[in-house]
């Protein structure tokens, strides 16, 4: 079988590209590309190269949907992403398999069955609208969700793009701004990273940060990530080793 990866994190290209061939060694990797531009120029030399596709969402010069709008492949395309947000649900609705990040032997064992079914079953890859996937994507995220928050007698709207952090501690969910003002929600952590998109990310089980009030970054113990932010928290934000690759990927992007 033949795989090229889309990823523009070598860490994370090269902890697929093992993963992929312990899982079944008759696989061979024919390219690792990083860009938008460099997936174009390869797939327009190669066009019958390639058995299936493992592309990233997100690159350094644009999303991966432009690529797939472009040279309309006919070969099934497995989406890697570190976001549980609204591009995940374009995909189901056009029959687009996804794993997520950290990845996991599990995930992309499971996303190499599917692409397996489609093959034994002589099944087509669903015809896609990649202009309306980017269409749908960029279109949300220039939204700004707005929580509406009861502080007493008080309802007071609060722009996610305000919110430095998200807490969630004995089952209550807190959030701090960027002014430092704190305020109790009755949403879940879960549904604020559902809700808030891939402005945020879920640092651990306790806290779901926005980019912009990340300071600075120190490495940890373990190959863990120790997390400052503009704001204070009583609690140290560290990110572990599996998710470490994904976040720094998430902070760059």
């Amino acid at each position: 079988m033949r795989i090229v990866l889309i990823e523009d994190e070598q860490l994370v290209s090269d902890e697929l590209c093992e993963l992929l061939t312990q899982i079944d060694p008759s696989i061979t990797i024919t390219a690792v590309l990083s860009s938008v531009k460099e997936a174009l120029s390869y797939f327009s030399e190669h066009p019958q190269n390639t058995d299936l596709i493992f592309s990233d969402i997100q690159l350094g010069d644009g999303y991966s949907f432009e690529i797939f709008k472009t040279v309309q492949p006919t070969i099934p395309v497995i989406y890697c992403t570190a976001y549980h947000d609204h591009a995940l649900q374009a995909f189901d609705y056009n029959g687009i398999a996804y794993v997520l990040k950290p990845y996991s032997r599990t995930s992309i064992k499971n996303a190499l069955s599917k692409y397996k079914m489609l093959v034994q079953n002589n099944s087509k890859q669903p015809a896609i609208n990649y202009e309306a996937l980017l269409a749908n994507i960029t279109g949300q995220q220039t939204k700004v969700p707005v929580l509406l928050i009861s502080n007493g007698n008080k309802i007071i709207p609060v722009k996610t793009t305000e919110v430095a952090c998200f807490k969630v501690e004995h089952k209550l969910t807190s959030l701090t701004t960027i002014l430092n003002q704190r305020y109790h929600t009755n949403y879940t952590l879960e549904e604020l990273e559902h809700l808030c998109g891939n402005v945020f990310f879920r640092a651990n089980r306790q806290f779901l940060i926005n980019k912009e009030s990340v300071k600075e970054v120190e490495h940890y113990s373990l190959r863990k990530l120790f997390i400052k932010l503009h704001v204070k928290t009583e609690e140290e934000i560290i990110i572990n080793k599996t998710k470490a690759s994904a976040f720094l990927n998430w902070l760059k992007s």
